[in-house]
């Protein structure tokens, strides 16, 4: 069987980058499956891929220039915008339709209209990788009304074409699915991690860990806030948070106006990831929204306990409240440093959620994960035969 997957880039360290270049791997060593990727904006000699990519599984980079648009003023980016947009679809669908694969995989927030509406024999099926609900929404951005008023258009239209043309949408949590009730058909496939376990925590380690991408979604603006309240009685424990992103002076900022330099950390992305794990005590989520939440499930792999937010849609799917782990109210920043400093003053809380975390990740074992996918595939590719 062909398949094909279509994504922007596969350079970003992100979640997303991260699992399809996981499962791409796993259909080609395991099912046998031809394998391709097609990515739009990449250029692979500047910018390589993320993580590991087998040799068997094909990429073809399109090498569209999106960003030259920002090299122009308004008016003529608009036009530059147009053009190179027109470029992207003409040879997007050439390539696809020189592959001819079983199935097309396009991605909730790139490009998915587009994707499903390919003219091919492919069954076409769309991942929606972060919330419905957030996907190119105005959430912690400012814009102009104008700005406001064409995205709200065009996202209506987009969903709308996604619906109308996509065989499956299939989504991570029941929380996404419920947002696409006007899909023609709707599966709800979690997460896996193929991440290796270097060892297990020991939850002695004065440190907590964060990881994630420095933007508004990850919300670690106000995992610092509650971080100033826990520091009050626990000013020999530390916070790393791992990640890059546009917000990254900003709080680093907040950190210096907290008073917090020698508490808390921002560190860069690193490969080494699951050591870091490791030398931890528990993990904290602070997002205002996930898709998933791929970081819970890799840091209950390495036997962490976790605090997050019952932010839509994900970590409350992930995590057992009170059994390995906090699930807060959304928003309640008192509440989530309440519950960091119970775990910090509670050792053998921590030692109990631990083992209970190593038991939860199992439950999003990678065979049984990927035996969905299989199943799921295998049918659309037999409807279009």
């Amino acid at each position: 069987m062909k398949v094909v997957y279509v994504i922007d880039s596969l350079a970003s360290m992100g979640g997303a980058e991260r699992i399809i270049t996981d499962k791409m791997n796993y259909m080609a060593s395991h099912f046998g499956y031809e394998m391709f990727v097609i990515t739009c904006y990449q250029d692979i000699a500047q910018s390589p891929n993320a993580y590991d990519l087998s040799e068997t599984v094909h990429q073809i980079n399109l090498n569209i220039p999106y960003y030259s648009q920002y090299h122009y003023r308004y008016p003529r980016r608009l036009w530059v915008k147009w053009s190179i947009y027109r470029e992207l679809v003409s040879r997007l669908k050439a390539t696809v339709q020189q592959i001819d694969p079983d199935v097309l995989i396009g991605l909730g927030y790139f490009m998915a209209d587009v994707v499903s509406g390919i003219p091919c024999r492919a069954a076409k099926a769309v991942e929606s990788h972060e919330a419905r609900i957030f996907t190119m929404s105005d959430k912690g951005l400012s814009r102009s009304f104008l700005s406001r008023a064409y995205m709200k258009h065009y996202r209506k239209r987009y969903f709308k074409r996604v619906e109308k043309n996509a065989d499956v949408v299939v989504t991570l949590t029941t929380g996404d699915a419920k947002e696409w009730m006007k899909a023609k058909r709707i599966e709800v496939v979690p997460n896996f991690t193929v991440m290796p376990v270097v060892k297990y925590n020991t939850v002695e380690n004065k440190r907590v860990i964060a990881v994630g991408r420095l933007e508004w979604q990850k919300g670690f603006d106000r995992l610092i806030d509650a971080w100033a309240m826990v520091h009050q009685k626990h000013s020999d424990w530390q916070l790393d948070i791992y990640g890059s992103g546009t917000l990254e002076h900003d709080l680093k900022r907040q950190i210096r106006d907290c008073g917090l330099e020698n508490n808390v950390v921002v560190h860069p992305f690193t490969s080494d990831i699951n050591q870091k794990y490791a030398e931890s005590s528990f993990f904290v989520l602070s997002s205002r929204f996930e898709g998933f939440g791929l970081v819970l499930l890799e840091a209950m792999q390495c036997g962490l306990p976790c605090i997050t937010f019952d932010c839509p849609f994900g970590p409350g799917d992930v995590v057992a409240d009170s059994q390995n782990g906090f699930v807060v109210k959304e928003g309640d920043v008192s509440a989530f440093a309440g519950k960091i400093s119970q775990l910090i003053e509670d050792e053998g809380l921590r030692k109990q959620f631990s083992q209970a975390s190593i038991e939860r990740a199992k439950l999003f074992n990678v065979d049984s994960v990927m035996a969905q996918w299989r199943k799921l595939l295998e049918e659309l590719a037999k409807q279009r035969t």
